[in-house]
């Protein structure tokens, strides 16, 4: 049994389940709280829900892209002859920089996808999600998710830059 392999696949599965989970938390609780304080939108709204969700999925796909790059970086340093606490250590801290990194990068395209279609119509989007207008909703949600199907492979592809490959894999 390999136990470097055996440590990965834990620590992977388990930063996943609980790196997932606050991220969807973080993110819903602040979506909740900018809705009843900015915009006074409160429980049995079908239209901001749509909303939100459409923020959460982008934020969590977004993630998801690092899971790769975060298995290449694993596995090189898994092969490296370090501590299994040193090792642990760099799993977290390295997972923890890739994590934050495509988080924001999701909550960015979230907010630029806003501002396009907010800058290009003359009506005011979250006062109609207060209304519970489905149209806006969906419009404003479909913006978002595809921003993010479209920026994915460019996050991923910085991420992967990060990797701190050895120099004969560079050369």
């Amino acid at each position: 049994m390999n136990i470097k392999l055996s440590l990965l696949a834990i620590v992977e599965i388990l930063s996943g389940l609980s790196i997932g989970i606050v991220i969807m938390i973080i993110t819903y609780k602040i979506l909740k709280w900018i809705g009843r304080k900015r915009y006074d939108i409160h429980q049995n709204n079908v239209a901001y829900s749509i909303f939100m969700a459409s923020v959460l999925f982008s934020v969590g796909y977004m993630v998801s892209g690092v899971i790769q790059p975060l298995l290449s970086l694993f596995r090189i340093m898994a092969a490296s002859e370090s501590s299994t606490t040193d090792l642990l250590g760099s799993f977290i801290g390295y997972g923890a920089f890739y994590i934050a990194s495509s988080y924001t990068a999701g909550v960015v395209v979230s907010l630029v996808g806003i501002t396009i279609y907010t800058g290009l119509t003359p009506i005011d989007e979250f006062a109609e999600l207060k209304n519970d207008n489905l149209g806006v909703a969906l419009i404003v949600g479909s913006i978002i998710i595809v921003l993010t199907l479209l920026t994915r492979d460019g996050v991923n592809l910085l991420m992967e830059s990060q990797i701190p490959y050895p120099t004969h894999f560079t050369q």
